[in-house]
């Protein structure tokens, strides 16, 4: 039978959950886009399995891959091409199987949880505007199936503590907020929260702003100090 994106559009929505997407889909993906490895990954899934820690730390990293940090600043499919030369490309993944290398972003409530990505040999054809539009068809359906398949997971399980919480910061200054309590880097954060290092720098700005304090260490005190009038975001 011959993939159609009608049929992979049916096939996300036929998923019970990520593991069964993966499993269904990523296979299917390979074949429409002729490609020699396929993939769809959930990056807080990753994170949690320490084997996959050194490989995810330099994959996703904004500052080393430029396709990385194309989808993380704008949230659309991209192929290597776009954004860097062959040369350049063959010094970041030299690997033979991955001389093309085409994602697209997952996005739930405005962040970026996953991605989906294709990838051929050299001997293969270059993805192209084609497969970005389609890919970026693909990548609205899995981000809307994500959204839906995460709401009904939270109410009916019990919501993630969080040692923070405050009516002054968002709940993605409050990601920060823990992350910075936690001993990390601005680069570390944004690696963590797929955003920039520069967007954390500014998010902290923002939070010391509003908590009227001029360091890290102020802020993580002020924000654990039980008469600071905290309560529970949900």
């Amino acid at each position: 039978m011959i993939v159609s994106l009608k049929l992979l559009f049916e096939e996300i929505y036929q998923a019970k959950d990520e593991d069964d997407l993966r499993s269904h889909l990523a296979p299917k993906l390979g074949e429409y886009f002729a490609a020699k490895r396929s993939g769809i990954f959930f990056f807080d899934r990753l994170k949690a399995d320490r084997k996959f820690q050194p490989i995810l730390n330099l994959a996703l990293s904004l500052e080393h891959n430029p396709v990385a940090r194309y989808i993380a600043e704008r949230h659309t499919p991209v192929h290597e091409g776009l954004v860097t030369t062959p040369k350049t490309w063959k010094l970041i993944c030299p690997r033979p199987d991955h001389w093309h290398v085409m994602a697209g972003p997952i996005v739930e409530r405005g962040q970026v949880v996953g991605s989906v990505g294709c990838t051929r040999e050299r001997s293969m054809p270059a993805f192209d505007a084609q497969d970005l539009a389609d890919l970026s068809a693909i990548c609205l359906h899995l981000s809307a199936w994500t959204a839906t398949v995460r709401f009904a997971q939270s109410v009916t399980s019990k919501p993630p503590h969080q040692p923070f919480s405050t009516h002054r910061l968002t709940p993605r200054e409050l990601q920060i907020a823990n992350l910075v309590a936690s001993g990390r880097t601005n680069a570390e954060i944004g690696n963590e929260l797929w955003i920039t290092e520069n967007s954390v720098k500014q998010a902290l700005k923002r939070m010391f702003r509003k908590l009227r304090v001029s360091s890290r260490t102020e802020m993580v005190a002020q924000l654990s100090t039980p008469e600071s009038g905290l309560r529970q975001v949900q």
